[in-house]
């Protein structure tokens, strides 16, 4: 017997959520804890964070940095902020380096402009090989930058490369952007309590 068009979107709707519930019931929490630590680390010494990705990894990235610079925040008068800065956000200075230099240092060359030791680097991919990621991750690594790697499918050379790794094993890119996601949460969340106590 066919199923009707409204039973087979239901049925991929629920196999979407179903997967995404897979993922996430492996998260590390640990290593979510330590990203928490690292960014009120840097909260309190008044260093950096950056964000980058690609795509949707994009998107998440200025979704972070927005939640990060205000969502964290009891009361926005007076209060001190956490600085952080998307790399994905100035479309001029993107398209400026993307024109001289080459679309993979897009982010490293935004890191050498505005970040300096111990401040923090995230890049956001979900195959972990992003080529304008990699290379601003080894800029970062060798100037003293804390480094963090949000990743999917196999890790990529992302996932070794970083000094703390984010993972989900999955070979899904929506259902890897989903989880990255509930992190971004998950480290918005935390850090408000520990700003805020």
């Amino acid at each position: 017997m066919l199923t009707s068009p409204a039973t087979q979107l239901r049925q991929g709707m629920e196999e979407h959520v179903r997967k995404t519930q897979e993922v996430l019931a492996r998260t590390d929490y640990a290593a979510v804890g330590r990203l928490i630590e690292k960014l009120y680390e840097a909260y309190e010494r008044r260093k950096r964070v950056f964000l980058f990705g690609n795509g949707g990894s994009a998107a998440c990235a200025s979704h972070f940095a927005e939640d990060l610079a205000k969502g964290i925040l009891k009361d926005l008068n007076g209060q001190k902020r956490l600085r952080v800065l998307s790399l994905t956000d100035s479309v001029p200075f993107i398209s400026a380096l993307g024109n001289d230099c080459g679309y993979e240092s897009i982010f490293r060359e935004q890191l050498a402009t505005h970040a300096e030791a111990g401040d923090i680097a995230i890049g956001i991919s979900g195959s972990g090989n992003s080529p304008n990621v990699l290379k601003a991750m080894e800029w970062a690594r060798q100037n003293g930058i804390y480094t963090v790697g949000l990743t999917g499918f196999n890790g990529g050379k992302l996932k070794g490369l970083v000094d703390l790794s984010i993972h989900y094993e999955v070979p899904d890119m929506e259902i890897a952007e989903n989880a990255h996601l509930i992190v971004l949460h998950l480290v918005v969340g935390g850090l408000r309590r520990l700003v805020n106590r």
